[in-house]
């Protein structure tokens, strides 16, 4: 009698007549399971409702019931009909309690397990969608509740380890997390027992104590033995060597043992360096076993240094400046000291006794543990520069001392106390007589300068005046060669072809084949005359080294030129202009060349050859 759903039918003619008035039946049911009739409906007003018991959504989660309308008050001879399909879905109740699949679980795990890690499947049968498990009993560790649906897998809640346990037992209860449906009885929980199974695997070896502090003074010497960092394997069944060795020392100060950890001092350690941080040194040292695979672990040690008076103090300033008169101004000095207290202050300022002008120029003022005034003893001292030595010592036990000197520059004051220019000039080192002497080394210097700047420039410009002078016997080109003029400009190439020398025959010129001519015959016709070009005056002495050099080829037999017969080509012939070679012959036959005697000694050679003149 649950009600399910309602179908509804409309019909266009009257509703007031029968042709309008409509009846519901259920023509069939798929599945018919676990009846064939689950479910009725009612023919007026089409609700569909539950007829029988037995709906199982385990067993059957959808029902399709065609359901049929018909007119005519559902008469099936005369009426009209048409049908539907109603899908009706069996939603899920807690009416199954869990089981397990079976009773028992065994799982191996290796050591050491991790929290989290996934240890033993377990299958339950599951006919609801929601239920959970719990862990009733553990043997000494506990295990998470898991999570999931169906298929459960139990997770570490804490590491295990093989050398403590090497199984466990546990006992795993199923329920559902609602509570069951009302009119279904409740059943027992099901239960499973769950064993576990340790598995040895290497473990890293370990240093109990990690960081390790120690206190000691600084400065022990080198070799001493400060602890033994120790690590400790925890696979006690394996029976495995574990190795040390240094895996961070920044100052390289430390030594460990490779087989027992002990670590002792390769240098003195000094608190004062900079490798030490709020008093504290630190080094890391590594611990290896010989396992297969190998496993490692660290350790950091931490050495506290405790001070030492290893240091004495330094005075301060370096450097200070001072009236040469007393009561004007005084030196403020106070020391600095690496070590802390009680190795440091108070300091006790004093003057040395050697030499004994210090103390006679001088005087300290103890203004309180940590300062001191410096002041003139005498009424006047000469401005300069003096190094001032003074003895500091600190309170340490047992207290050190340091002679230190400060530079002290005396100078010239005015009223108010301050350091004139020049004293301060002549503080620095420096008196009038000095002073003077640099003024006049500058001088001296930009003269020189100045000096060497006038006379290049003035060298330069008699370069461009003047030529090189060369003496002839140091001379070392052969002879002077004399170039042709090529002639002028464009104004100066303007003549009459028809002026030209022209030939008193040209028959030779025509009837002589191609081939070598003689060139060594001087020409009938007049020399040719060439312009002179202006001379430039020069001064006397290139005049007399241009004329020594005239003289010297002129007298020189070996001078150019040689005999020689030089080849031309034949040009042809009909230029209006006709040959304008200065060395063309007016006729073929005998020449006088008694004339080449005329030519000087350069042409000697010539004329002995063509004149018919003896040879040398």
């Amino acid at each position: 009698g649950t009600y399910v759903m309602t179908v509804t039918a409309n019909d266009a003619d009257d509703g007031t007549t029968a042709n309008g008035m409509v009846r519901y039946r259920i023509v069939t049911q798929t599945p018919q399971s676990p009846s064939q009739n689950m479910f009725t409906i009612n023919s007026e007003t089409g609700d569909i409702v539950t007829v029988a018991a037995g709906l199982d959504r385990e067993k059957v989660q959808q029902y399709i019931v065609i359901v049929q309308a018909t007119d005519m008050e559902g008469n099936l001879n005369y009426g009209l009909s048409n049908t539907a399909t109603a899908i009706i879905t069996v939603t899920d109740v807690n009416d199954n309690p869990p089981e397990f699949t079976t009773s028992t679980v065994t799982a191996r795990r290796p050591c050491p397990g991790l929290a989290a890690n996934g240890v033993a499947r377990q299958r339950k049968a599951v006919r609801d969608a929601t239920c959970h498990t719990s862990v009733l009993t553990c043997a000494r560790l506990g295990f998470s509740r898991p999570v999931g649906p169906r298929e459960k897998m139990e997770r570490l809640a804490a590491a295990v380890d093989y050398e403590m346990n090497r199984a466990f037992m546990l006992t795993v209860m199923v329920s559902n997390q609602a509570p069951l449906a009302s009119g279904i009885q409740m059943s027992f929980q099901s239960t499973a027992g769950v064993t576990i199974s340790v598995t040895d695997v290497n473990e890293a070896p370990y240093f109990p104590t990690n960081h390790k502090l120690i206190r000691l003074e600084e400065g022990v010497p080198t070799g001493t033995v400060l602890t033994t960092f120790s690590a400790v394997d925890p696979d006690r069944f394996m029976q495995q060597a574990v190795r040390y060795s240094k895996l961070s020392d920044p100052a390289n100060w430390l030594n460990i043992n490779a087989t027992n950890g002990q670590i002792t001092t390769a240098a003195v350690l000094d608190r004062e360096s900079d490798y030490i941080k709020n008093n504290v040194y630190e080094a890391t040292f590594l611990a290896a076993d010989n396992g297969i695979p190998p496993a490692s672990g660290t350790g950091t040690l931490q050495i506290y240094l405790i001070d030492i008076n290893d240091n004495a103090p330094e005075l301060l300033p370096k450097e200070a400046q001072i009236c040469e008169k007393p009561n004007l101004n005084v030196i403020n000095i106070t020391a600095a000291d690496a070590d802390i207290d009680p190795n440091v202050g108070p300091f006790v300022f004093e003057l040395p006794s050697v030499p004994s002008a210090v103390r006679k120029n001088w005087t300290i003022t103890r203004l309180n543990g940590d300062y001191a005034q410096l002041s003139l003893r005498i009424m006047y001292l000469e401005a300069g520069v003096y190094d001032v030595p003074i003895i500091v010592t600190d309170s340490g036990n047992p207290p050190l001392y340091n002679t230190s000197v400060i530079k002290v520059k005396v100078c010239p004051c005015d009223e108010n106390g301050d350091c004139t220019t020049i004293g301060a000039v002549a503080a620095a080192g420096l008196g009038t007589g000095a002073i003077i002497a640099i003024l006049i080394c500058i001088i001296i210097l930009l003269t020189m300068v100045l000096l060497f700047v006038v006379w290049m420039k003035r060298r330069e410009k008699e370069r461009h005046t003047k030529q090189l002078l060369i003496d002839p016997e140091d001379d070392v080109r052969d002879n002077i060669l004399k170039y042709d003029e090529e002639g002028g400009g464009e104004e100066d190439q303007d003549y009459d072809l028809s002026q030209l020398q022209q030939p008193e025959t040209m028959e030779h010129v025509l009837n002589k084949t191609p081939g070598v001519r003689r060139v060594d015959e001087r020409p009938i016709g007049a020399e040719p005359q060439y312009p002179i070009r202006p001379v430039i005056p020069h001064p006397g002495d290139i005049g007399d080294f241009i004329n020594e050099g005239l003289r010297a080829a002129d007298n020189d037999p070996t001078a150019p030129p040689y005999d020689s017969l030089l080849v031309f080509d034949y040009e042809g012939s009909g230029s209006t202009a006709g040959s304008v070679s200065s060395l063309n012959s007016s006729s073929s036959g005998d020449q006088d060349y008694d004339y080449l005697n005329d030519w000087g000694p350069r042409f000697k050679k010539l004329a002995d050859m063509y004149g018919g003149g003896e040879e040398d």
